[in-house]
């Protein structure tokens, strides 16, 4: 079961095209001025099962998956179990939003299971003396977008570009 506190269809903010963005309950970076604090809290929103998440995701053939929160790396066991499900059953590409950095999640087992499931990571915590605007799907400088497959591939990283995935 996944604590979770939304599910944006069809938005267009969280990565490329429309999307449908899992928003998890939790998070213990509480950067300073974060979009989303109300998702700080681990027991806010409401619990659901992979099969759930899968109905509405499958219910959208043309949408692809974000993972939000809070921080989808505090429920990682969870999560990768989900991405593990979306790889299955369809096509579609899957974007993760963390404040920990793909060097952390790596050498954390439960963590890197999860990150071996994404697509395009999109780490690092939000600094607001860093906020920069004119970045897409980011909201800091220090932030940086992945092209998680090929980075593992490599054993360093590769930023996403939009040449890089489907």
């Amino acid at each position: 079961m996944l604590q979770i506190i939304d599910i944006i269809e069809d938005t267009m903010v969280d990565g490329p095209g429309f999307r449908t963005a899992i928003y998890c309950a939790g998070c213990r970076h509480q950067c300073p001025g974060c979009h989303n604090p109300q998702s700080w809290d681990f027991e806010g929103g409401h619990s659901m099962s992979t099969d759930d998440i899968m109905r509405i995701i499958e219910a959208d053939p043309y949408a692809n998956v974000t993972f939000s929160g809070g921080d989808p790396m505090y429920q990682p066991e969870g999560f990768a179990e989900l991405a593990r499900a979306i790889r299955q059953r369809t096509q579609k590409t899957i974007w993760c939003y963390t404040g920990f950095t793909f060097e952390q999640l790596q050498n954390n087992p439960r963590q890197r299971a999860l990150l071996e499931q994404l697509d395009v990571l999109v780490d690092g915590p939000f600094i607001k003396s860093q906020r920069d605007e004119t970045l897409h799907f980011r909201g800091s400088r220090n932030q940086r977008l992945i092209d998680v497959q090929a980075s593992l591939q490599a054993h360093r990283i590769i930023d996403y570009t939009p040449a890089t995935l489907p």
